[in-house]
């Protein structure tokens, strides 16, 4: 393994981590809102029979108004459960009440869990990031839980990242296992959907 990408990666995870320590707390509020409304409005996701998503913590970016949007609609929303081996199992949200926190500040549903290979029966993934770059490189928290599940995903589901305006820069220091997402959002320029990966044909 290269450790001068190592370095690189751990040293961009610092300085975006302390970026997002000092944004305006009503940042991520309205993130939240451009995010919910930029994937809400593609006809093919608001169709979808089931979603992946993750329900944001701390000062990621706020997914959970999405989380919310997408099950009213009537999606089957699956959310992660990291495991104790770096893996992460999937479980449905059924609103607000099927959650409880878990370690690292996190917030888990309670319910049925399907298996590692849940993602391999869903329409789309919406992962976390702490920056991508150009051509669809991810950084992550470094954990390599996030590659390991997006690697088990169907050839037809699309991985799209959520970041901040800042967190889509020109290049992510990468290594061999790391996954390249689909497409990425941001609150102030909208999608990004990235040549050759995989994207729905569906409006």
């Amino acid at each position: 393994m290269d450790e001068t990408t190592r370095s690189e990666k751990r040293r961009m995870r610092r300085d975006v981590l302390a970026a997002r320590r000092a944004m305006d707390p009503g940042e991520r509020e309205r993130a939240g809102s451009a995010v919910r409304d930029t994937l809400t409005g593609l006809p093919w996701l608001a169709m979808s029979g089931t979603v992946a998503c993750y329900y944001s913590v701390g000062t990621e970016p706020d997914t959970r108004k999405l989380v919310a949007a997408l099950w009213k609609r009537g999606t089957y929303v699956l959310l992660p459960v990291f495991l104790p081996d770096g893996n992460l199992d999937w479980a449905v949200y059924d609103g607000p009440q099927s959650l409880e926190p878990a370690a690292l500040g996190l917030m888990e549903p309670t319910g049925r869990r399907y298996g590692v290979g849940a993602l391999a029966t869903a329409d789309a993934v919406v992962c976390p990031a702490l920056a991508v770059d150009r051509a669809g490189g991810r950084l992550g928290r470094g954990a390599g839980c996030y590659d390991r599940a997006l690697a088990l995903r169907g050839p037809n589901c699309p991985a799209i990242a959520v970041v901040y305006d800042d967190g889509f820069v020109d290049a992510v220091p990468g290594e061999e296992h790391d996954l390249r997402v689909d497409a990425v959002v941001t609150p102030g320029g909208g999608l990004h959907v990235f040549d050759g990966g995989v994207w729905p044909d569906r409006g």
